[in-house]
């Protein structure tokens, strides 16, 4: 049994490199602000967030499933105070969505102005309750800004319509251009974490972006980023190596099966990186593959024809550049972070000369090296769903199969009989001590995960990971031990059926009829005299070996 435990271990296993680690990028100065050449040969003297008033009005849009504007813009009143404005008609491909467009421009500045437009990362931000202090800052130092509803539609984290939604985003940069205020030669983007691969298709299909800010971008392909992200924090937190090997086997899904092809997205990388481009990162950012972004963004613009990409690296900001737990309201940004990017965007569209270093800040750091070999696995896929939801039927009819047996136990009981459900050779104890083991083993699992995924979670609001792991620690060794335990008191049950068997005769060769009739007569019970007890051993049994197996397959019987 333990054999076969170790071999199932083993094969479920992801090969997984995690070289190079403590990867450090030098940056060359500590001073992250971004100056410009006058055409005098001095300082630039730029427009500083605050020198305008800003006025805002909203617009309503309406896009269809590809990302294609229904018919015209038209205004709608601004209501500060809605945190869900959009709205979904229709399913599949005849979905459409509103999608309201929270536009602040500076009062009083003069000529065609620069524009930006934000694109959201993960989750489900509105026009209200995203980007306000950065749209704000941006405006107020004379950029027309616009925050839209994240575009959606039907669908959900795991299936989002990356090229559909790029296509809305070129609307409401062409949207911008429209206007009078703007000068449509100078509309850029402002993307953060997951929009910075919606950025790249936006890029493929409109090439005449002037400039784009790329806050933790995710350069890499979604297995490979996410598989580094979610390893990197499993380790982080404290988490027993045979926890952070589950993460290898998540990330080898074929998600492909389910008809979930973001997974493994083609990139369009020729285009990503081919204007001018800010990316700046947070020393306390735990999602992000800092080091090796740095390098293949550079790699990818310079391929391009593109020299101008300046890299800033924010001491204690998290992955959104802010400083503390994102999960509590009201944190700040780094500081100098808008006035840096202001700065920047100002001194591009103006087609000035940076004259301040092209990376500078903290130390970029990455601990563990990005997963890239890390691939699809159709079998093993196969084998874990079929796996996990043979265990979960079968958890369910032992389930019910217990309490009838324990309303049975009682009325007997009750009666006064000594042995209410039939199991002969004291089964009956053994197997209620080793379901309880089997069960709380199970369960001691799952809080293990659970708490591994709450602290990955924590870390990646900017919390401190905690000082004594504590539980995500020592619960995977426990769980190992109990194991061993429950496969050698299995092994010795079956030992003991099969010892009586041979006594009773019903394993001699060649077999005969009548010890056998007397066993499913109960006459000369091997487990007990009663039918309902032989089906809820064996059920049970049966259940419990599924949740061996299913240890065996996150690898319990090899970490």
């Amino acid at each position: 049994m333990i054999g076969l435990l170790i071999g199932i271990s083993n094969l479920t296993t992801v090969p997984w490199n995690n070289n190079p680690t403590g990867q450090i990028i030098a940056t060359l100065t500590n001073n992250t602000a971004v100056t410009f050449a006058s055409a005098d040969g001095g300082d630039a003297d730029l427009d500083k967030p605050g020198d305008y008033k800003v006025r805002e009005r909203a617009l309503d849009i309406t896009v269809d499933r590809t990302g294609k504007q229904v018919g015209k813009a038209h205004a709608t009143a601004v209501d500060e105070q809605s945190d869900d404005t959009w709205h979904v008609s229709g399913k599949g491909e005849n979905c459409t969505q509103s999608v309201t467009v929270l536009v602040r421009e500076p009062v009083g500045a003069h000529g065609a102005r620069p524009g930006v437009v934000f694109m959201h990362g993960a989750g489900f931000g509105t026009a209200y309750n995203s980007f306000g202090d950065v749209a704000e800052t941006l405006a107020s130092a004379g950029f027309v800004t616009a925050v839209i509803d994240k575009p959606v539609w039907d669908t959900t984290d795991v299936n989002r319509d990356y090229p559909a939604s790029a296509r809305v985003y070129d609307d409401v940069i062409n949207l911008l251009r429209g206007f009078d205020t703007v000068d449509d030669t100078k509309v850029g983007i402002y993307a953060t974490s997951e929009s910075t691969w919606i950025s790249q298709y936006l890029l493929k299909d409109d090439p005449n972006v002037a400039f784009q800010v790329l806050l933790s971008p995710m350069v890499f392909s979604p297995r490979e980023s996410l598989g580094f992200f979610v390893s990197q924090d499993f380790a982080l937190a404290g988490a027993n190596e045979g926890y952070q090997s589950i993460v290898r086997r998540v990330f080898s899904a074929d998600t492909a099966m389910f008809g979930l092809d973001n997974f493994d997205l083609d990139l369009p990388e020729s285009n990503a990186y081919s204007i001018p481009t800010l990316v700046a990162y947070g020393s306390k950012d735990v999602m992000t593959a800092q080091v090796e972004g740095v390098k293949r963004i550079f790699a990818k613009a310079h391929e391009a024809g593109n020299w101008d990409v300046t890299v800033r690296s924010y001491p204690v900001a998290n992955h959104v550049l802010r400083l503390g737990d994102e999960a509590q309201t009201g944190t700040l940004l780094a500081d100098e972070y808008v006035t840096d990017m202001t700065a920047w965007a100002e001194g591009t569209v103006s087609g000035l000369r940076q004259t301040s270093e092209r990376v500078a800040g903290s130390s970029i750091f990455q601990s563990i090296a990005v997963p890239q070999e890390l691939q699809p696995r159709r079998a093993g896929t196969v084998y874990g769903i079929v796996l996990h939801v043979s265990m979960l039927l079968l958890l369910i009819a032992t389930g019910v199969m217990w309490l009838v047996a324990l309303v049975r136990w009682i009325r007997g009981r009750m009666k006064g009989e000594r042995h209410p459900l039939g199991f002969a050779h004291g089964l009956d104890n053994v197997l209620v001590v080793l379901t309880l083991t089997t069960v709380a083993t199970l369960l001691l699992f799952v809080a293990g995960l659970f708490q591994v995924i709450m602290a990955v979670v924590h870390l990646a609001w900017g919390a401190a990971s905690a000082d004594e792991p504590g539980m995500i620690w020592w619960s995977w060794p426990v769980i190992k031990i109990v194991c061993a335990f429950v496969v050698l008191a299995w092994s010795r049950v079956f030992v003991r059926l099969i010892e009586a068997a041979s006594r009773q005769g019903i394993l001699r060769w060649p077999l005969r009829g009548e010890p056998i009739r007397r066993m499913v007569r109960g006459e000369e019970p091997v487990i007990a005299t009663t039918r309902f007890a032989r089906v809820l051993f064996w059920l049970t049994a049966a259940t419990m070996m599924y949740i061996l197996f299913f240890f065996a397959f996150w690898g319990l019987f090899v970490y």
